[in-house]
């Protein structure tokens, strides 16, 4: 791979890319920086956080568990579930990562997220002059937009000064994000119908803590088991 300092077209053309992605985490990151507020985080805490703990739903998930009042080991197991998923995106963009240098591959593998994932590999198939420096360049950019604009939230959350209620709903929200995001088929339905049930059944029987981790469980088991019997 020729050169390691990105050109002037290196970075108008991963700024074009990134443009959405930058915008919308824009909209959703000045929430999730009010959110935290709620549980005394400081601007530059949000901000460190935002640049090392590169997850939107887990950031997301952070505060509003800490203000149902989940116990640490729950959000922790939690928030690791659901960034699972992120282990599949080497897999994806292993060929065309091949040939390139190590730090490289390292900052770009910690700085990849959902959204800057499915940008790139877009344009890894569709554009024959796009290059792992670029989509190097993209996951930073969106890094940046959402560090800021979890860090404005921050500022401002305790001028609003908003409802508990209000704020402890975004835990509910960010999970109908994810599931609306999921394939519609019978292992989804399957999922989500235990997962549901184990948490229902956890908080009736006065496990409302970890309820969540155990809802989050027993839906995985389930999808596991039934993709298994369906194979067979």
């Amino acid at each position: 791979m020729s050169g390691t300092v990105p050109t002037k077209e290196d970075i108008l053309s991963a700024f074009r890319a990134a443009l959405p992605v930058m915008l919308g985490y824009l909209a959703i990151g000045l929430p999730c920086g009010i959110m935290e507020s709620k549980v005394g985080f400081s601007p530059l805490m949000s901000f460190v956080l935002s640049m090392t703990f590169y997850s939107g739903a887990g950031q997301f998930m952070i505060p509003s568990m800490w203000l149902a009042g989940s116990p640490l080991y729950s959000v922790i197991a939690s928030v690791s579930f659901v960034n699972t998923r992120q282990m599949l995106y080497s897999a994806a963009f292993s060929p065309y990562f091949s040939d390139v240098s190590r730090p490289l591959a390292f900052f770009f593998s910690a700085t990849v997220t959902d959204e800057s994932f499915g940008v790139s590999l877009e344009k890894f198939v569709t554009d024959e002059a796009w290059t792992p420096r670029r989509a190097l360049l993209v996951n930073l950019m969106s890094m940046t937009s959402w560090g800021v604009a979890n860090t404005v939230g921050t500022a401002v959350g305790p001028v609003l000064n908003l409802p508990l209620a209000v704020t402890s709903f975004a835990m509910t929200s960010i999970f109908v994000c994810l599931l609306v995001g999921q394939p519609l088929n019978r292992t989804t339905a399957v999922v989500v119908g235990v997962a549901f049930a184990g948490v229902l059944v956890c908080k009736l029987v006065g496990l409302a803590g970890p309820a969540i981790l155990f809802g989050a469980l027993a839906g995985v088991v389930a999808g596991m088991v039934f993709e298994v019997a369906r194979g067979r």
